[in-house]
């Protein structure tokens, strides 16, 4: 055999095994994409859950005394971006705090996408509640597992009469606060179908935070029979909505989300109050997008 014909075949027949080996890793790198996106689905994630109010163990932050939050991009021009951020008088005040676990029965994750494999991408909302009862009954309910899916509930956070928070839910999971309910915004209604068995709900993108009801309000169904709340509660309410992103239009009651009507709470709840003193806790400071 000639050089040039065995030259030839080994020539041949090292194209083969390359030709070969790029099938094969094609098919793996397939495989593993295809892997990654069944986990997603399996596995999904909510990115607006940074929005929402964060467990502060430390009762307070010092205020930012300078814009320190520069966010590099392209563009050519600079476009103003506004963001909250907590004033002197949110760092004086300190509320107590307690960590407190809810049986996992009564959370679950929040969706990526609804039943019918629809992408979500609704922005936070926060959901106002009271607890009817004392903070301990609805504690103690939290942490008893609860097999039908019509008796799962919890909240966020809880705060007492005394004002102390109690971070119940974390934030990036799905609290069971509203069951059949509806966001009215400005660009149209807001609810997800996560679940085919029961009614379309704002559970996924809303954080629930109840006030303790007192005791003159326990089975009040109106204003006469309902005292309202502690100057702590609206102050620890206002300090810990302080800490998100979530926009005044955007933080509502649970009597306006439900769509049940059998849900009243809060009763008796001062919202002027309230947002006079979240105006105080935090205030809108422009950031600005820079090109590089």
């Amino acid at each position: 055999m000639r050089f040039q014909d065995w030259a030839t075949r080994v020539l041949l027949i090292s194209l083969m095994f390359m030709a070969l080996i790029v099938v094969l890793l094609i098919g793996r790198a397939t495989k593993l994409q295809n892997n990654l996106a069944t986990s997603d689905i399996s596995n999904p994630q909510v990115t607006a859950w940074s929005q929402y109010p964060q467990a502060q163990f430390q009762s307070a932050k010092e205020p930012e005394k300078k814009s320190q939050d520069v966010i590099k991009s392209s563009a050519k021009t600079n476009k103003p971006v506004a963001r909250y951020v907590t004033t002197q008088a949110f760092a004086q005040y300190r509320p107590n705090y307690e960590v407190v676990s809810v049986n996992p029965t009564n959370y679950g994750e929040r969706y990526a996408q609804d039943v019918n494999g629809l992408p979500l991408n609704n922005q936070p909302i926060i959901v106002l509640h009271e607890t009817g009862y004392s903070a301990s009954s609805a504690i103690n309910f939290f942490q008893v597992a609860h097999d039908d899916e019509n008796v799962q509930a919890s909240y966020h956070t809880l705060i007492k009469l005394d004002g102390t928070v109690v971070y119940l839910v974390p934030p990036e999971k799905r609290a069971f606060g509203a069951a059949n309910s509806v966001f009215d915004s400005p660009d149209g209604v807001e609810t997800v179908k996560t679940n085919p068995n029961l009614p379309p709900s704002v559970n996924n993108f809303a954080y629930h935070v109840s006030l303790e009801t007192p005791p003159d309000g326990y089975d009040a169904t109106s204003q006469q029979t309902h005292s309202g709340y502690t100057e702590a509660q609206y102050n620890s309410l206002a300090w810990l909505i302080a800490q998100s992103q979530v926009p005044d239009e955007r933080i509502t009651t649970h009597k306006l989300v439900d769509r049940s009507s059998q849900k009243v709470d809060p009763i008796n709840f001062d919202g002027n109050k309230f947002l006079d003193l979240l105006n105080t806790y935090r205030q809108l400071r422009p950031i600005y997008r820079v090109s590089k």
